[in-house]
């Protein structure tokens, strides 16, 4: 790790800690040439691959965006929103493998919305899905409906 401030290229840990519940470490560092000290933040990269080949990394802005635009008017505040991209996103970390098919973060998405908001987990899985017909949407009514019960 280089020094940010002087660019030595050898820096000395002094101290390490676990954040977000594990899933990275921040590190307490200082220059040996400088004698200024710095903190790093280390995390494990998770990359998602589209339908079209293309790796990029997970993001858990994009999958609250989505999910907002799913919500539109619906009383879902902010902060359901956040605890459902950390909840997609423990989920998906805790397949244990660095690359994951974009489908299968739809599919960690649904569970958690249905559970949030049945009406934006019906928009949210008529787009996802590919609903195509009100047979579809009737399908989906009905599971939801079973599972209430």
């Amino acid at each position: 790790m280089h020094c940010p401030f002087c660019r030595h290229p050898d820096t000395r840990v002094i101290d390490s800690r676990s954040t977000e519940d594990g899933a990275a470490i921040r590190r307490r560092r200082n220059c040996p040439d400088c004698e200024r000290r710095f903190t790093t933040q280390e995390s494990v990269l998770l990359m998602v691959t589209k339908r079209s080949g293309v790796t990029e990394p997970f993001s858990r802005t994009k999958i609250i965006a989505g999910v907002r635009r799913a919500c539109q008017g619906r009383p879902v505040s902010e902060d359901a929103l956040a605890v459902l991209g950390q909840q997609v996103e423990d989920e998906i970390r805790a397949r244990g493998s660095a690359e994951v098919p974009s489908h299968e973060v739809g599919l960690a998405i649904l569970g958690p919305l249905r559970e949030l908001d049945e009406v934006a987990y019906l928009r949210f899985a008529s787009v996802y899905q590919g609903f195509d017909s009100l047979a579809d949407f009737e399908t989906a009514i009905a599971d939801l409906r079973g599972r209430s019960s």
